[in-house]
């Protein structure tokens, strides 16, 4: 099967702005779906905006109908690990409850093809590192919880129902689109890059930093970092797979890169040329020391090597971005 549409549930958030992108980039048309409850209309660019929540069926029924993709990325999600287990309720209906819903139409309209957002939150606390896709799944919060939960959900459906689905675990995406086309505009924004920029730039003052005394050379987490438009070129890669009939795919998403959060903010400091104010908070529950991908499987399956995921490559991206977005110069000039 040759894919000429794909359909991007979520295709107005962060990551899926810029799958939108490289499904133009790649000579397919994105067909985003999103309500618009977190995601902007104005990062629609590459493809039509059905307006449409993912639980509501009439609404994901007429898009497939409209435009009878021959794929669907589905990044419709809520994130926010805080809000999770403030509102669990909240996270189950639309990260559980929405994507089955959304499975549901489409194999009742013939849709045959899922690329699922997950996530190595559903790994909770690591038993060895570098993460290998074998480790048992363990996740500690809500949302590790729902994406994991996702995933059993689309094992039976396929097992049952036919259906070919690649979920792809992402590590920490950030950066920002290196045209300055789309990047990341949370709101509230909880991720590490943007509030240090944030803070650089004297929006809303020091960075929280949580914890300083980890078993770490520095004393702070590790995390490992993907630059987003090398995030979105894996998620054409798989699309193309199950489209060739390759079979199901789980694999890890991330650079394999190691970066402290110290080492982040260096390079924070690096691409703004300003220092960061940072507050000191004692650790928050459920922090890993460290987490990073082994991406041999990943490599493997799909030929995939990251290209842009080294941190000064992720951070300047999202400073160019971000510079541009709140106006740093204008008002640095005033």
């Amino acid at each position: 099967m040759t894919l000429q549409r794909i359909l991007i549930a979520g295709g107005a958030g962060y990551i899926g702005s810029h799958a939108a992108k490289a499904v133009r980039l790649a000579g397919l048309e994105p067909i985003v779906l999103d309500d618009l409850s977190s995601g902007h209309e104005h990062a629609v660019r590459w493809g039509p905006l059905v307006r449409a929540d993912i639980r509501n069926a009439d609404g994901v029924r007429a898009a497939i109908r409209e435009y009878k993709p021959g794929a669907v990325m589905q990044f419709a999600a809520r994130i926010e690990v805080g809000e999770g287990e403030k509102d669990p309720a909240h996270f189950y209906d639309n990260n559980v409850a929405g994507t089955l819903n959304l499975v549901r139409v489409m194999l009742e309209e013939g849709v045959k093809n899922l690329v699922f957002s997950s996530t190595c939150a559903i790994y909770g606390d690591p038993e060895r590192l570098p993460l290998t896709e074998d480790l048992p799944k363990k996740p500690v919060s809500v949302y590790g919880r729902t994406k994991l939960m996702c995933e059993q959900i689309l094992e039976d459906i396929s097992k049952a129902h036919g259906l070919n689905f690649a979920a792809l675990r992402y590590f920490n995406a950030a950066g920002a689109d290196p045209e300055g086309e789309t990047g990341e505009e949370h709101d509230p924004e909880t991720h590490l890059i943007p509030n240090a920029l944030k803070a650089a730039v004297g929006l809303g003052g020091p960075m929280k930093l949580f914890g300083n005394d980890y078993p770490t050379p520095d004393g702070t987490c590790i995390r490992d970092f993907i630059h987003v438009t090398d995030l979105a070129e894996a998620h054409i890669l798989a699309a193309n797979r199950l489209a060739a009939g390759s079979g199901n795919l789980q694999l890890n998403l991330g650079s394999g890169n190691r970066n402290t959060v110290l080492e982040v903010l260096q390079a924070v400091e690096r691409a703004t040329g300003r220092p960061v104010p940072v507050t000191m908070c004692p650790r928050r529950p459920g922090d890993a020391i460290a987490l990073y991908a082994d991406t041999t499987k990943v490599r493997r399956e799909l030929g995939w090597t990251p290209k842009l995921s080294d941190i000064d490559t992720v951070v300047s991206t999202a400073w160019a971005f971000h510079r541009r977005v709140w106006n740093v110069d204008a008002k640095a000039a005033e």
